[in-house]
């Protein structure tokens, strides 16, 4: 059951209060999970149990998905407002410098944390900012036209279609190299929060400009790719292991975009080495 925190962050216009959901989870070191556009803190489920073992987990809904609500006026959904709010969540919960993992634009904005010194290691899976421009238009493309069929299905139909690894194939390959392993209760409710995500087009809008160009020194990184990502290409991994040269380059055999269901074991076991 996700907890809601809300805390205070400057913005040109004055303070704004920010809520951020969560769910908490383990002992140990902490350790922030942040997920990919349109998705929830449950990306995360399949390797949470193996990670608490081993870490106080704080896994979060990003402002404007899941059940967080979106950002007030006066803070957008660039790349550094968010780190900012993250920064400040962290600092509500009393968190010093946690590690973090992040997918997709979960992995950009954990980057943006480590460069930033706000925590202590960084595993990025798949992490946005490292395209070129015809990359990004294609990425972009195929996150719109999830979005339009999430929207366009009636809730009968998603459920219908989740009952069967044909029908979760049908919702969910985009994302899963192995949309058949997804439960049917996980891939409905992924789903509803693809189309009720409330900062999905401010986020898109955001990083239309973004290119993470910046070294991440003075703490350990580890980039991770899907070899089966269809949304960012896994030869962006090369690009971001030469901005950030010190980073450890990993390949996710048979992984996709979204690669913690598709194999956990690999997964958990890549993040805890970083955070080691």
């Amino acid at each position: 059951m996700a907890t809601t925190v809300s805390f205070s962050v400057d913005s040109s216009q004055g303070p704004r209060t920010v809520s951020v959901a969560y769910e908490r989870t383990g002992t140990g070191e902490p350790l922030l999970l942040l997920h990919g556009i349109g998705h929830h803190h449950q990306a995360w489920d399949p390797v949470l149990s193996v990670l608490a073992v081993e870490r106080d987990v704080i896994a979060v809904d990003l402002p404007g998905f899941g059940v967080s609500p979106e950002l007030p006026g006066g803070l957008p959904y660039d790349l550094p407002t968010v780190v900012k709010v993250l920064g400040a969540f962290c600092e509500q919960l009393g968190l010093d410098r946690p590690h973090v993992a992040g997918n997709s634009l979960g992995g950009l904005l954990a980057l943006g944390l480590g460069r930033e010194k706000l925590v202590r290691s960084v595993t990025a899976l798949s992490p946005a900012g490292f395209w070129t421009e015809g990359e990004r238009r294609y990425a972009f493309g195929m996150l719109r036209a999830m979005r339009r069929a999430a929207l366009s299905m009636p809730v009968p139909l998603i459920e219908r279609l989740s009952r069967s690894a044909a029908g979760r194939t049908a919702l969910t390959s985009t994302i899963y190299a192995r949309p058949g392993r997804r439960s049917p209760d996980a891939v409905v409710a992924e789903t509803l929060a693809l189309r009720e995500a409330t900062g999905f087009h401010q986020t898109l809008a955001a990083g239309g400009s973004v290119a993470f160009t910046d070294d991440v020194p003075g703490l350990p990184v580890t980039v991770a790719w899907g070899s089966r990502d269809r949304i960012l290409l896994r030869r962006q991994g090369i690009r971001a292991k030469h901005t950030i040269p010190g980073a450890r380059l990993v390949r996710l055999p048979g992984c996709g975009h979204v690669p913690m269901n598709d194999d956990p074991a690999l997964v958990a076991r890549v993040v805890l080495d970083t955070s080691r």
